[in-house]
């Protein structure tokens, strides 16, 4: 298993965040998503709790095609809207090809402690393969095409924000290599 930790900062505020985060897509850094369906939906304690199915797509390797026979993969989306304790926890997890690469990421967004004007997400995933002989190149694969899919994530998030809040101090968001009490940006093998 390989894990893949990174935080990055929105130049918006925490409430900005959570109305954006409902229209994440579509967006012109998400042509891969195909679809998103709401599927469940209630209320746990403080927080709005929501199941959504995510249909993507992404190009396989040739050396991927005798393990995968179509590009596209169905997602699950489990999020936590807390506006008390302004928290927005996401868990997401593929639900489909599993065994030749299961990807797990949770990010959370919270307020930045260093500027309340500002949004901190933390994202973690873990990328775990099951196929015997090549679970280490896949888990490397998937590691590597997690962190470009989350670049552009981070972008199309922050083209939506641009577009909703057109504050032209408002339009960036960067990344962080080392934050207190952290994890440094990068993998680390599991013990």
């Amino acid at each position: 298993m390989k894990y893949y930790e990174v935080s990055n900062i929105f130049n918006y505020s925490w409430d900005q965040v959570a109305k954006a985060f409902w229209r994440r897509y579509p967006n012109p850094y998400s042509s891969h998503v195909l679809s998103e369906d709401t599927i469940h939906r209630e209320i746990q304690g403080d927080s709005l709790y929501t199941r959504r199915f995510i249909t993507k797509t992404n190009s396989v390797p040739k050396w991927g095609e005798r393990f995968v026979k179509t590009a596209i993969v169905s997602i699950i989306e489990d999020s936590y809207v807390n506006p008390k304790e302004k928290t927005i926890e996401t868990y997401t997890r593929n639900v489909g090809y599993t065994r030749v690469m299961g990807i797990f990421e949770k990010v959370l967004y919270t307020i930045n402690p260093e500027n309340r004007w500002q949004t901190l997400a933390r994202r973690h995933a873990q990328v775990d393969s099951q196929i015997y002989g090549f679970r280490r190149a896949i888990e490397g694969f998937g590691v590597e095409r997690f962190r470009k899919n989350c670049n552009k994530a981070i972008q199309g998030f922050n083209h939506v924000m641009a577009t909703l809040y057109p504050n032209p101090n408002s339009r960036t968001s960067h990344c962080l290599h080392v934050l207190p009490n952290t994890v440094q940006v990068g993998l680390r093998a599991a013990a």
